[in-house]
């Protein structure tokens, strides 16, 4: 984990969940949310903060968190300071949907393993299907 927090990782939508909705925590999620509380960089797609929002409102409407834990919840990720990628929107209608259709996911699951691609960073995803086109991709998995 030492390289991990000079360099950071790509963490998706279920890392960050994980890291602010206590019923979705592991000791695993919460060991990455300490490295990038000491300062590890924290990397995103710009689909994470619309992943993200979403989750927690549909977490809402289920009645399993209130509204006060999910503003709590989103103000504690903005405090992470995750580096939202810019670049990712520029390469979607060609190499994220390639990677989508070579590894059977969702395009926005794809972004995720596109930016841990061409950044040369380790992901951190509870996601089995993305987990499993890491693997076949040979990008780490953190967890």
């Amino acid at each position: 984990m030492k390289a991990v927090a000079k360099t950071g990782f790509v963490a998706d939508a279920s890392v960050a969940i994980a890291w602010v909705v206590e019923s979705q925590s592991a000791p695993q999620t919460d060991e990455l949310l300490s490295i990038v509380a000491e300062g590890a960089p924290l990397h995103v797609p710009a689909i994470w903060p619309y992943e993200v929002s979403n989750t927690l409102l549909t977490l809402e409407r289920r009645t399993r968190i209130d509204g006060g834990q999910g503003t709590r919840a989103l103000e504690i990720l903005t405090r992470l300071n995750p580096t939202v990628d810019g670049d990712g929107p520029h390469v979607a209608m060609e190499r994220t949907r390639d990677l989508a259709r070579k590894y059977t996911l969702t395009v926005y699951d794809a972004a995720y393993l596109e930016l841990a691609l061409r950044r040369r960073l380790p992901l951190a995803s509870r996601d089995s299907a993305l987990v499993q086109a890491a693997k076949l991709a040979k990008v780490p998995n953190l967890l």
